[in-house]
Protein backbone atom coordinates (compact mmCIF):
# COMPACT_ATOMS: atom_id res chain seq x y z
CA UNK A 1 0.00 0.00 0.00
CA UNK A 2 1.03 3.61 -0.45
CA UNK A 3 1.69 6.65 1.68
CA UNK A 4 0.62 9.89 0.08
CA UNK A 5 3.00 12.79 0.55
CA UNK A 6 1.67 16.33 0.49
CA UNK A 7 3.13 19.70 1.58
CA UNK A 8 1.87 19.09 5.14
CA UNK A 9 3.52 15.68 5.34
CA UNK A 10 0.21 13.87 5.81
CA UNK A 11 -0.38 10.30 4.70
CA UNK A 12 -3.57 8.68 3.46
CA UNK A 13 -4.50 5.30 2.10
CA UNK A 14 -4.49 4.69 -1.67
CA UNK A 15 -7.33 3.81 -3.99
CA UNK A 16 -8.34 0.55 -5.64
CA UNK A 17 -6.30 -0.22 -8.78
CA UNK A 18 -7.53 -1.23 -12.20
CA UNK A 19 -5.45 -3.96 -13.82
CA UNK A 20 -4.58 -4.73 -17.43
CA UNK A 21 -6.31 -7.75 -18.91
CA UNK A 22 -2.99 -9.48 -19.66
CA UNK A 23 0.16 -8.92 -17.61
CA UNK A 24 3.47 -10.60 -18.55
CA UNK A 25 4.54 -13.11 -15.87
CA UNK A 26 7.60 -12.49 -13.69
CA UNK A 27 10.69 -14.58 -14.38
CA UNK A 28 12.94 -13.38 -11.58
CA UNK A 29 13.05 -10.93 -8.63
CA UNK A 30 15.86 -8.80 -7.22
CA UNK A 31 15.17 -7.31 -3.75
CA UNK A 32 15.50 -3.54 -3.34
CA UNK A 33 17.98 -2.92 -0.53
CA UNK A 34 18.67 0.81 -0.98
CA UNK A 35 15.24 2.15 -0.07
CA UNK A 36 14.25 3.36 -3.54
CA UNK A 37 10.66 4.52 -3.88
CA UNK A 38 7.97 4.47 -6.53
CA UNK A 39 6.05 7.67 -7.26
CA UNK A 40 2.37 7.73 -8.15
CA UNK A 41 -0.23 10.44 -8.83
CA UNK A 42 -3.87 10.92 -9.79
CA UNK A 43 -6.05 13.68 -11.24
CA UNK A 44 -7.78 14.59 -7.98
CA UNK A 45 -4.44 15.58 -6.42
CA UNK A 46 -2.43 17.03 -9.34
CA UNK A 47 0.15 18.63 -7.05
CA UNK A 48 0.68 15.57 -4.87
CA UNK A 49 2.82 12.48 -5.35
CA UNK A 50 2.20 9.19 -3.59
CA UNK A 51 5.33 7.49 -2.28
CA UNK A 52 5.58 3.70 -2.11
CA UNK A 53 8.55 1.71 -0.83
CA UNK A 54 9.76 -0.67 -3.54
CA UNK A 55 9.91 -4.33 -2.52
CA UNK A 56 11.91 -5.62 -5.50
CA UNK A 57 12.73 -5.28 -9.18
CA UNK A 58 11.17 -7.85 -11.48
CA UNK A 59 12.26 -9.20 -14.86
CA UNK A 60 9.11 -9.93 -16.80
CA UNK A 61 8.64 -12.31 -19.68
CA UNK A 62 8.34 -9.36 -22.10
CA UNK A 63 11.91 -8.31 -21.20
CA UNK A 64 10.97 -5.27 -19.10
CA UNK A 65 12.49 -4.65 -15.69
CA UNK A 66 10.04 -2.91 -13.36
CA UNK A 67 9.59 -2.23 -9.67
CA UNK A 68 7.03 -4.31 -7.79
CA UNK A 69 5.09 -3.39 -4.64
CA UNK A 70 2.42 -5.05 -2.48
CA UNK A 71 -0.83 -3.35 -3.57
CA UNK A 72 -4.10 -4.26 -1.88
CA UNK A 73 -4.30 -8.03 -2.48
CA UNK A 74 -1.26 -8.87 -4.62
CA UNK A 75 2.21 -7.96 -5.81
CA UNK A 76 1.86 -5.40 -8.61
CA UNK A 77 4.37 -3.84 -11.01
CA UNK A 78 4.81 -0.08 -11.27
CA UNK A 79 3.36 0.12 -14.77
CA UNK A 80 0.19 -1.67 -13.66
CA UNK A 81 -0.71 0.71 -10.85
CA UNK A 82 -3.96 2.58 -11.48
CA UNK A 83 -6.99 3.90 -9.61
CA UNK A 84 -10.52 5.24 -10.32
CA UNK A 85 -9.20 8.83 -10.36
CA UNK A 86 -7.07 8.28 -13.47
CA UNK A 87 -4.04 7.35 -11.44
CA UNK A 88 -0.68 6.61 -13.02
CA UNK A 89 2.87 5.68 -12.19
CA UNK A 90 5.17 8.72 -12.39
CA UNK A 91 8.63 7.23 -11.90
CA UNK A 92 11.13 6.33 -9.20
CA UNK A 93 13.22 8.31 -6.73
CA UNK A 94 16.28 7.81 -4.59
CA UNK A 95 15.60 8.11 -0.86
CA UNK A 96 16.24 11.51 0.72
CA UNK A 97 16.96 13.13 -2.64
CA UNK A 98 15.27 14.92 -5.53
CA UNK A 99 16.73 12.57 -8.13
CA UNK A 100 13.90 11.14 -10.24
CA UNK A 101 14.16 8.47 -12.94
CA UNK A 102 11.86 6.23 -14.99
CA UNK A 103 14.08 3.34 -16.08
CA UNK A 104 15.15 0.54 -13.77
CA UNK A 105 18.65 1.12 -12.31
CA UNK A 106 21.35 -0.38 -14.56
CA UNK A 107 22.81 -2.49 -11.76
CA UNK A 108 19.42 -4.16 -11.22
CA UNK A 109 18.96 -4.77 -14.95
CA UNK A 110 22.40 -6.38 -15.12
CA UNK A 111 21.75 -8.50 -12.05
CA UNK A 112 18.46 -9.79 -13.48
CA UNK A 113 20.06 -10.40 -16.89
CA UNK A 114 22.67 -12.59 -15.22
CA UNK A 115 20.11 -14.37 -13.02
CA UNK A 116 17.82 -15.26 -15.94
CA UNK A 117 20.80 -16.47 -17.97
CA UNK A 118 22.09 -18.58 -15.06
CA UNK A 119 18.80 -20.08 -13.86
CA UNK A 120 17.05 -20.20 -17.24
CA UNK A 121 13.34 -19.79 -17.81
CA UNK A 122 11.24 -21.54 -15.19
CA UNK A 123 9.22 -24.64 -15.97
CA UNK A 124 6.56 -26.54 -14.08
CA UNK A 125 4.37 -24.91 -11.47
CA UNK A 126 6.44 -24.99 -8.27
CA UNK A 127 8.31 -22.24 -6.37
CA UNK A 128 11.45 -20.93 -8.06
CA UNK A 129 12.59 -18.13 -5.74
CA UNK A 130 11.93 -16.67 -2.30
CA UNK A 131 13.00 -13.18 -1.21
CA UNK A 132 12.71 -11.47 2.19
CA UNK A 133 10.20 -8.69 2.75
CA UNK A 134 12.35 -5.65 3.58
CA UNK A 135 9.66 -2.93 3.64
CA UNK A 136 7.54 -4.00 6.62
CA UNK A 137 4.56 -5.36 4.71
CA UNK A 138 1.68 -6.58 6.89
CA UNK A 139 -1.16 -8.88 5.85
CA UNK A 140 -4.59 -7.95 7.19
CA UNK A 141 -6.94 -10.75 8.23
CA UNK A 142 -10.53 -10.50 9.43
CA UNK A 143 -13.19 -13.13 10.00
CA UNK A 144 -16.00 -10.76 10.95
CA UNK A 145 -16.18 -8.18 8.12
CA UNK A 146 -13.59 -5.83 9.67
CA UNK A 147 -15.20 -5.64 13.11
CA UNK A 148 -11.85 -6.94 14.35
CA UNK A 149 -8.51 -7.08 12.54
CA UNK A 150 -5.38 -9.19 12.78
CA UNK A 151 -2.19 -7.75 11.28
CA UNK A 152 0.63 -10.19 10.57
CA UNK A 153 4.11 -9.31 9.32
CA UNK A 154 5.04 -10.74 5.93
CA UNK A 155 8.32 -12.66 6.23
CA UNK A 156 8.99 -13.29 2.55
CA UNK A 157 7.60 -13.47 -0.99
CA UNK A 158 7.66 -16.75 -2.89
CA UNK A 159 7.79 -16.58 -6.70
CA UNK A 160 6.27 -19.46 -8.65
CA UNK A 161 7.06 -20.73 -12.12
CA UNK A 162 3.80 -19.32 -13.51
CA UNK A 163 4.97 -15.81 -12.58
CA UNK A 164 2.75 -15.32 -9.53
CA UNK A 165 4.08 -14.23 -6.15
CA UNK A 166 2.71 -15.26 -2.75
CA UNK A 167 3.27 -13.50 0.56
CA UNK A 168 4.53 -15.86 3.24
CA UNK A 169 3.48 -15.36 6.86
CA UNK A 170 4.22 -17.40 9.96
CA UNK A 171 1.73 -19.92 11.29
CA UNK A 172 2.27 -19.23 14.98
CA UNK A 173 1.24 -22.76 15.95
CA UNK A 174 3.94 -24.20 13.67
CA UNK A 175 6.86 -22.02 14.83
CA UNK A 176 9.65 -24.14 16.29
CA UNK A 177 12.58 -21.72 16.17
CA UNK A 178 13.41 -18.05 15.84
CA UNK A 179 14.21 -15.91 14.00
CA UNK A 180 11.75 -16.94 11.31
CA UNK A 181 13.52 -16.77 7.95
CA UNK A 182 12.45 -17.18 4.30
CA UNK A 183 11.93 -20.85 3.54
CA UNK A 184 11.00 -21.76 7.11
CA UNK A 185 8.61 -24.71 7.43
CA UNK A 186 6.21 -22.63 9.54
CA UNK A 187 5.43 -20.24 6.68
CA UNK A 188 2.10 -20.31 4.85
CA UNK A 189 0.65 -18.31 1.95
CA UNK A 190 -1.28 -15.27 3.15
CA UNK A 191 -3.41 -14.94 0.00
CA UNK A 192 -4.61 -18.53 0.34
CA UNK A 193 -6.01 -17.99 3.83
CA UNK A 194 -9.82 -17.50 3.82
CA UNK A 195 -9.64 -14.52 6.20
CA UNK A 196 -6.98 -12.61 4.22
CA UNK A 197 -8.08 -9.18 2.94
CA UNK A 198 -5.27 -6.71 2.10
CA UNK A 199 -1.59 -5.78 2.36
CA UNK A 200 -0.34 -2.62 4.05
CA UNK A 201 3.16 -1.24 4.43
CA UNK A 202 4.35 -0.72 7.99
CA UNK A 203 3.38 2.96 8.26
CA UNK A 204 -0.31 2.29 7.70
CA UNK A 205 -0.16 -0.96 9.69
CA UNK A 206 1.19 0.93 12.72
CA UNK A 207 -1.58 3.52 12.39
CA UNK A 208 -4.15 0.73 12.40
CA UNK A 209 -2.55 -0.78 15.50
CA UNK A 210 -2.79 2.65 17.15
CA UNK A 211 -6.48 2.92 16.15
CA UNK A 212 -5.82 6.03 14.05
CA UNK A 213 -9.27 7.40 12.99
CA UNK A 214 -8.26 8.16 9.39
CA UNK A 215 -6.76 4.71 8.87
CA UNK A 216 -9.81 3.03 10.43
CA UNK A 217 -12.11 5.07 8.18
CA UNK A 218 -10.17 3.89 5.14
CA UNK A 219 -10.49 0.30 6.31
CA UNK A 220 -14.23 0.82 6.64
CA UNK A 221 -14.34 2.04 3.04
CA UNK A 222 -12.33 -0.95 1.82
CA UNK A 223 -14.57 -3.34 3.71
CA UNK A 224 -17.47 -2.43 1.44
CA UNK A 225 -15.44 -3.67 -1.56
CA UNK A 226 -14.39 -7.03 -0.12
Amino acid sequence: MANRRDPRGNNVLPFTPRRRASIPPILRLSPEYDGMELLYANDQHPDTLFSIKILAWARREDGDTVAVVPWLKELVSATDLADPLNGRWEGYRLPDSDYLFRDAPPHKVQELDAAVEFFGRPGGDGPIQEIPDTIGTHAVFTEDQFETLSLTEVVSWRLYADGTAKAMVADEEAVTQTPILPGDDCLCMAQDEPDFRYFFQHGIANRLKDRDPEALAAIAMLSTRS
